[in-house]
């Protein structure tokens, strides 16, 4: 039987995150698009190298990323709830604003 430390705080399932932020289309894009990325992963650090590269796919040029949150319950409102779902299918939504 495998012995786990008491002080181990990892989850034992990869968490659903949300981050949110602004993107850039093209480097004189000075507005941006406000987003909200919702993604699967095992810790913070690898949500939001996953967000980049899938804004990068997306084609867009930058992205400044303010905050990151982890989701504990399903969303009630679209497009949040589908993203959720997608998000625990292990896609990763981007939600656009404006």
């Amino acid at each position: 039987m495998p012995i786990t430390p008491d002080n181990d705080n990892s989850p034992e399932e990869p968490l659903v995150f949300v981050i949110i932020g602004k993107a850039y289309e093209n480097d004189g894009d000075d507005e941006g698009i406000e987003i909200h990325v919702m993604l699967r992963a095992p810790d913070d650090d690898t949500a939001v190298r996953e967000a980049l590269n899938a804004l990068a796919e997306e084609g867009f040029f930058q992205a400044d990323l303010d905050q990151i949150g982890t989701l504990t319950d399903i969303p009630d409102e679209e497009p949040h709830a589908s993203a959720y779902q997608g998000a625990l299918e292990g896609e990763v939504s981007i939600i656009r604003f404006g």
